[in-house]
């Protein structure tokens, strides 16, 4: 059934309607009580997030402002595809989408006009000029992670570590077949921090790398998927990485989220902040609205909300970062990644649809020299 729509002069008032589609919505200022007043008009908003604390979120948020929202954990592959049927059919159900599909959102929604992106004025000088456009409200960090019971320290220093024989079928990741954002990692580092491969190259084998052969980027992915590192979903890679008793853990790769079962389950994962050239990286999790939402005053409340200290720390708790810098560090964050985020690899969101566009051309590199 389709939602009964609402429309609100108070939008209007607020200078918050007229845009363009797929523009940036930024305001001087925001008039938080008329923007509560006009979301209070409204029909109840529905959220889409990867994460299923957003039902917690919600309902927060709903005691917080008296607007009702609800919360539902969607993937980020279907949260793209629920945006686009919805849009289509002229049938949003879903107002708010966070962190979904990086590249799938920027290549194929705000291009098409399905979804918007909206900066609060008041925290608009706060936020880096590169996660506003469009707005980043909170980063992942995957990072290098080893096992503290068998190894004093991280036993890895170079990622080119990893392509030789010593890791082979001993490396632990989400699997870029299933999880497109680690081919996207890839082209990430190609287009943006080739130059720092190659030197991590030189660093560990002492000579340069040979640039005739191709970028340094696309040898590391082939070498490594050469060495067969073992690829599962999340709780697999971290309890192969973290779990206790083992006598040959893995090392590997995963989300900082998985660090809380440290002190829920007695793993044992350790970051290593210091591997060359980075030790980890930063995907994004954008806020989106549906342009076509009946609710859009509530939906953009709701964005101010997560970009703020009470709608988001359920998720800093897991080690993931505020796009607004007042938020502060979670206290019972478990990796300790707040502490070395220049040692992170940041996503550069103005290549997301190169990401996607070449996202096929990564996967079959990976599957090509995976299965030799």
């Amino acid at each position: 059934m389709f939602r009964h729509q609402t429309k609100t002069a108070v939008a209007l008032a607020l200078g918050l309607a007229g845009a363009a589609p797929g523009s940036l919505w930024a305001q001087d200022a925001v008039d938080l009580d008329a923007l509560i007043a006009a979301a209070k008009t409204e029909p109840p908003i529905t959220v889409y997030a990867v994460t299923g604390k957003i039902v917690d979120t919600a309902a927060a948020f709903s005691a917080a402002y008296g607007v009702q929202a609800e919360g539902r954990k969607v993937n980020e592959a279907d949260q793209v595809e629920l945006l686009i049927r919805e849009h289509q059919a002229g049938n949003v159900q879903g107002d708010v989408s966070l962190a979904a599909d990086v590249a799938a959102i920027s290549a194929q929604l705000l291009s098409a006009g399905i979804v918007e992106s909206w900066v609060p004025g008041d925290l608009a000088d706060s936020i880096d000029p590169a996660l506003r456009d469009p707005l980043v409200v909170v980063s992942d960090p995957h990072v290098w992670a080893y096992n503290t019971e068998v190894h004093g320290e991280c036993p890895v220093k170079n990622i080119w570590e990893l392509t030789e024989p010593q890791h082979a079928r001993k490396v632990a990741m989400l699997d870029p077949l299933v999880k497109p954002n680690y081919a996207d990692w890839f082209n990430q580092m190609e287009m943006h921090h080739d130059a720092a491969m190659a030197a991590a190259y030189e660093s560990h084998f002492g000579k340069p790398f040979d640039a005739a052969s191709g970028t340094a980027t696309a040898a590391w992915v082939a070498a490594f998927a050469k060495n067969q590192p073992l690829l599962g979903d999340s709780d697999t890679v971290s309890s192969a990485i973290g779990a206790p008793g083992q006598a040959e853990p893995f090392f590997g790769i995963t989300s900082t989220a998985k660090f809380r079962a440290n002190a829920s389950e007695g793993y044992k994962l350790g970051l290593c902040a210091d591997m060359q050239p980075f030790g980890g990286w930063l995907y994004p999790g954008p806020g989106m609205i549906a342009a076509g939402t009946d609710s859009p005053n509530a939906a953009r409340l709701f964005i101010h909300f997560l970009l703020r200290e009470e709608g988001i720390a359920n998720q800093t708790v897991d080690g993931k970062i505020s796009s607004n810098p007042q938020v502060p560090v979670h206290a019972d964050e478990a990796s300790g990644v707040a502490a070395h985020l220049d040692k992170m690899m940041r996503f550069d969101m103005a290549s997301a649809a190169d990401d996607f566009d070449r996202r096929q051309d990564w996967q079959d590199h990976w599957r090509l020299n995976y299965s030799r």
